[in-house]
């Protein structure tokens, strides 16, 4: 099998005597070894939409077809790689951007990654969208109304926000703006779980990105 790199894209580093190293393998190389085209589910929504549940049974069921796949989870990542970070407009942009940078590095890799955070900005989806390219970014709207969400408030969030001991709380204290024009609606207020993630995968398969059968 012939080795191959890729055409990175030219991000400019802090330091600009760094350069890029070249290296002989590349995405399309490790993709195509899992014979599988890279990808990044970009799940965006409020707090208790049930982006984690979805993003959950969606990439249970692309494993069971045979795909290689990671989820990065915003909450299990607020454990480890964003830490430091609060829930300040500047935090949470920076959330985002180092969620999207791993991702980069995990499509790199040629899995399918799917992303399930808050992400309240457009800007900042739109900068992660440009940074992983338009062509390999989808774009997911978890769409449930914030009454819902409140109802349901599965960790209790809602309630302690509204009492007034959480603040930048989004949906309340602090803006969500909601996709323009996601490249998937999902309308968990009409569908359940696993009707929702069939709703992504079969779009998947009507994009080509993926196929049913392996």
């Amino acid at each position: 099998m012939a080795l191959r790199g890729d055409v990175v894209s030219q991000q400019t580093p802090g330091d600009m005597n760094i350069r890029r190293a070249a290296l002989t393998l590349g995405k399309r190389a490790r993709a195509e070894l899992k014979g599988q085209k890279p990808l990044i589910l970009w799940m965006t929504g409020l707090s208790g939409s049930g982006k984690s549940t979805i993003a959950d049974r969606v990439e249970d069921k692309l494993w069971r077809c045979g795909y290689h796949t990671m989820l990065l989870d915003g909450d299990n990542l607020r454990f480890g790689l964003n830490r430091d970070l609060t829930f300040t407009d500047s935090d949470r942009i920076e959330n985002v951007r180092r969620t999207a940078e791993v991702a980069r590095l995990m499509l790199d890799a040629g899995l399918i990654v799917i992303c399930s955070l808050i992400s309240p900005f457009r800007r900042e989806r739109m900068l992660a969208r440009q940074l992983v390219g338009e062509d390999e970014f989808v774009e997911l709207f978890v769409d449930t109304p914030l009454d819902e969400c409140i109802r349901r408030d599965p960790k209790g969030l809602y309630a302690r926000a509204l009492a007034g001991e959480i603040p930048n709380f989004t949906g309340l204290t602090s803006s969500y703006e909601p996709p323009d024009a996601p490249e998937i609606h999902l309308r968990t207020d009409r569908h359940d779980v696993d009707t929702l993630a069939e709703q992504v995968l079969g779009e998947l398969q009507r994009r080509g990105a993926i196929a049913r059968s392996r």
